[in-house]
């Protein structure tokens, strides 16, 4: 069965650096497009990094310039590199099959399996 397993997150100071991994299985990674969402207490979950099977990217306004996010599909892998993390950052991410194979806002984001998600915590 599809499986999506995130890991890397954790506690990072204002300004700090992560990068998330997600390693994926039961189905072939290359036709899907890869997603990263994230969900803050008290919030709506949101789509913030999009990969196609083309390896078109896509971003939420929120993180465009400080996020990126890459695949390694012979590994199975998707990734998600953080930097200039602020406390706004501080939420549950998720990496998502599907999110989108065209340039189109967030919100129309769509997948159809998630991970459990990782903590990602931005404080001093």
């Amino acid at each position: 069965q599809v499986q999506l397993v995130e890991s890397g997150g954790g506690l990072v100071q204002p300004g700090g650096s992560l990068r998330l991994s997600c390693v994926a299985s039961g189905f072939t990674l290359d036709y899907y497009a890869m997603g990263w969402f994230r969900q803050a207490p008290g919030k709506k979950r949101e789509g913030v990094a999009c990969i196609t099977r083309g390896l078109g990217t896509y971003y939420s306004d929120s993180v465009k310039g400080r996020f990126s996010i890459s695949r390694w599909n012979a590994k199975k892998m998707v990734y998600l590199q953080m930097n200039s993390l602020n406390p706004e950052d501080t939420a549950v991410y998720y990496c998502t099959r599907g999110c989108s194979d065209v340039d189109t806002p967030p919100e129309n984001w769509e997948y159809d399996h998630r991970g459990q998600g990782t903590q990602v915590t931005v404080s001093s």
